[in-house]
């Protein structure tokens, strides 16, 4: 099965017409003669069962059809088996979803036909993942773009909002401007101990997250490194004039905004115990602690 992949398909990933999908991207793979076997998700998780089937069937290179979410099981599939080193694992990915955000971090296109081109060149890098400790010793990996506070509730908002495709996001940051309510979070970074009124904490391996939005600063996902922002005590209004800034990344430069580089980060909250999500998913509630792979796992990029 070296010379072969296997490809977990999400049938309810992005705005529907996934029959119609698939069988587009059965032929134009078997027109790139690239060797397959498939299965599709059922439930929650089952990536993770899927993934740990395919690596004890000998496949080592896995290709994810969906979207963040599905990406993030993939993920936590190959670092939660224990045959193979997960350095030896490669993953692809045809984009299906609504945000697609690590996609955009190697400049894949949202474009069936141009993905499976790029998965047919064969272009990898070694990415970092980071690893997820919360306080009930639930552990996590994520690939993207993990963290707490004001990204938690807007994520866990995200899930009753989905519907709507790509504007969902933005009713879902909306939502949260006038329903979410800073806390106190004590973050720990090396030696640096930082208690403040705080949006949110996000640690990053990549750029993008919540559809497109850049929160961290000069990411590179293989140098060992977690990218941490801190937004201290924004406001609606802040968040309402510098839309713009989110999506071009240059809101890192705001003065309520801190970023720091880090193999190891724990966020405690004070006052409230926030939604943590990881790669668009919620995990849990509360504490955690992050710390990072390096270069953990293969990703098939442009």
């Amino acid at each position: 099965m070296i010379n072969s992949c296997f490809i977990i398909a999400n049938p309810t990933s992005g705005n529907g017409n996934f029959s119609k999908k698939w069988k587009k991207i059965q032929q134009l793979l078997n027109n790139k003669k690239i060797n397959f076997s498939f299965a599709f998700t059922r439930f929650s998780k089952h990536e993770i069962e899927l993934v740990n089937k395919a690596i004890q069937d000998g496949f080592r290179t896995i290709i994810s059809v969906g979207g963040d979410g599905t990406l993030h099981h993939v993920v936590n599939g190959i670092m939660m088996q224990r045959y193979i080193k997960t350095s030896d694992i490669t993953i692809g990915v045809i984009p299906l979803g609504t945000g697609n955000d690590w996609i955009k971090t190697y400049d894949i296109p949202k474009n069936i036909k141009k993905s499976i081109e790029i998965i047919h060149h064969k272009k990898t890098i070694l990415q970092d993942i980071g690893v997820l400790e919360t306080n009930n010793k639930t552990i996590s990996y994520f690939n993207n773009v993990a963290g707490l506070g004001y990204d938690g509730y807007i994520v866990n908002k995200l899930n009753s909002l989905k519907r709507f495709g790509g504007i969902a996001y933005l009713l879902s940051g909306l939502a949260g401007l006038f329903l979410y309510k800073k806390s106190i979070f004590k973050v720990l970074i090396k030696d640096n101990i930082i208690e403040t009124n705080c949006l949110m904490t996000l640690i990053g391996i990549c750029k993008f997250s919540g559809g497109g939005m850049q929160f961290t600063k000069d990411v590179n996902p293989s140098d060992g490194l977690l990218d941490i922002t801190i937004a201290k005590n924004f406001t609606i209004f802040d968040i309402i004039f510098n839309i713009r800034k989110l999506y071009s990344g240059s809101i890192v430069n705001h003065q309520k905004i801190e970023t720091y580089k880090t193999k190891e980060i724990t966020v405690l909250p004070q006052n409230s115990n926030p939604f943590i999500q990881a790669d668009g998913e919620i995990i849990n509630t509360g504490k955690l602690t992050v710390k990072i792979k390096e270069k953990a796992i293969r990703f098939i990029i442009n």
